[in-house]
């Protein structure tokens, strides 16, 4: 079926009867079985799951003007390039001023394959002269509407967000299309989410990537904000016309459970990623581990405090005892540090703390006001000496002894969602001496992470071994020799 077959005003009317029916309109739109699509009878089933999804949103009247957004993590070569070129032509052949913003992780992905691959799709379809097709963009060729009517390939930066900030189609339609979204940062995100704001709009947010990274917005699609998103994570295996013998080459060299098939294949997210220092499987086992009191209650209390260092920070507070542990406060930066001693120090008498660490970047304040308080509390630079060769500083020695602890057996508020994420977020820094070097909390800031500042004050309770106290006389206290918080050196 192509375009020579119709008259302008029926296809004009096939267009608008498949409005609500991308399901249709990626049939009837191009010749399947012919020419470029000699070896595909249609679109393969995946593909007419989320177009049904799409059409069964629109078709409801109810739910027809409330953003929809569906995320897909899949193994490699399902066709997704392919969805979104019969997406983007649907949209912008069945709606009128149509407004479509497609993005990529890099400019290099987005001009070389998303953006020609799209184009692509749009040059077979039946409405291919409808379109001006562009290096970077397509448009209606309405010599009055091409402005109003397009779709555009736009790079990202988290430093220059405007153009997915001015995204907005009041009353019309508008498709937002991320490819390789596991790569796009946060802010990103964050910014497009403003263009799901106007009223009695159609607004289709639709993100495709492979699962590569076990954390960021892309992730947090099937995970904290599953309930926002309608998910799809799709095995290359089940899908027509994939490399079956090269995929079950990689299940059999690397298993069924392995990171690589399961990133590769299953559309599943890995375990633990290439740079991630601690992997969510730790960190999931550890908010499922449930403690007595009597199998923690005989170890040193420790409190870790990393107070903010950048106004969107938190001040953040942590008691461990054992593999036990607990958030006792998380503030907005507080620059008063007397306040914060006097609630540091409440709480190290509240909870009859055995040492109080401070990291020293930013509370050298907090730690003077204690000591005219007269307490005793320590000073933690996390760019310090480690005691085990094997860490290139003191923090991610920390670290390293707190990723020890998880798989020991360490308990996390399963509710805590942001040490959760703070656990799982960090990466190594590769270096050619061996030694484990955590990323800066700047360079986190920079993939669009925020300053795991929860996990750096548990981190703290590790940093160095720790006697429990024994009552003295009139509440005084010393050290009691016999029980002592992990040694570095084991």
């Amino acid at each position: 079926m192509t375009a020579p077959n119709f008259d302008e005003t029926a296809l004009i009317e096939l267009a608008a009867s498949c409005r609500y029916s991308p399901k249709r309109w990626s049939r009837v739109a191009w010749d399947w079985g012919m020419g470029e699509l000699s070896d595909y009878e249609g679109p393969r089933p995946w593909q007419d799951d989320i177009n049904d999804i799409i059409g069964s949103h629109l078709a409801n009247p109810e739910t027809r003007f409330q953003p929809l957004k569906v995320s897909v993590a899949s193994g490699h070569g399902i066709g997704k390039s392919a969805e979104m070129g019969m997406l983007s032509n649907w949209a912008m052949s069945c709606f009128a001023d149509c407004k479509i913003v497609t993005t990529a992780n890099t400019e290099g992905q987005l001009r070389t394959k998303t953006a020609p691959e799209i184009g692509k799709w749009f040059r077979m379809s039946i409405t291919s002269h409808w379109f001006d097709i562009q290096t970077m963009s397509i448009k209606s060729r309405d010599p009055e509407r091409g402005e109003s009517w397009r779709q555009d390939f736009i790079p990202w930066s988290e430093h220059n967000t405007e153009a997915f900030a001015g995204l907005h189609n009041k009353g019309k339609i508008i498709l937002l299309l991320f490819d390789e979204a596991s790569k796009i940062h946060d802010k990103v995100w964050e910014v497009a989410e403003g263009a799901l704001t106007d009223e009695n709009t159609v607004i289709i947010w639709v993100v495709f990537g492979n699962p590569t990274r076990n954390s960021g917005r892309f992730r947090e699609c099937f995970r904290r904000f599953r309930h926002r998103w309608v998910g799809r994570q799709i095995d290359s295996r089940t899908v027509p016309g994939t490399n079956k013998a090269f995929l079950q080459q990689l299940v059999d060299d690397n298993g069924e459970d392995s990171d690589i098939v399961k990133v590769r294949v299953r559309g599943q997210f890995p375990s633990q990623s290439a740079m991630q220092f601690i992997s969510a499987d730790d960190v999931d086992r550890a908010r499922a581990v449930h403690l007595r009191k009597d199998q923690y209650s005989f170890a040193p209390v420790i409190i870790g405090v990393d107070p903010a260092w950048t106004g969107d920070d938190s001040l953040e507070i942590m008691l461990r005892q054992g593999l036990y542990s607990k958030s006792l406060a998380s503030l907005p930066r507080n620059d008063n540090d007397v306040e914060v001693a006097n609630l540091l120090a409440r709480l190290e008498t509240e909870y009859g703390a055995d040492a109080v660490f401070i990291d020293a970047g930013y509370g050298t304040g907090i730690y003077s006001a204690g000591q005219v308080m007269g307490r005793s509390w320590r000073l933690i630079w996390f760019s310090g000496k480690p005691i085990d060769p094997g860490y290139y500083n003191k923090r991610a020695e920390m670290w390293g002894m707190k990723k020890q602890w998880l798989k020991a057996g360490g308990a996390i508020d399963p509710k805590d969602e942001a040490l959760y994420q703070d656990l799982i977020g960090p990466e190594t820094v590769p270096r050619l001496d061996g030694k484990i070097l955590l990323e800066s909390k700047e360079d986190m800031k920079a993939r669009g992470l925020p300053s795991p500042n929860k996990a750096d004050s548990l981190a703290l309770t590790f940093a160095e071994p720790v006697a429990k106290k024994v009552a003295v006389g009139s509440g005084h206290v010393q050290p009691h020799q016999v029980q002592v918080d992990y040694d570095p050196l084991e």
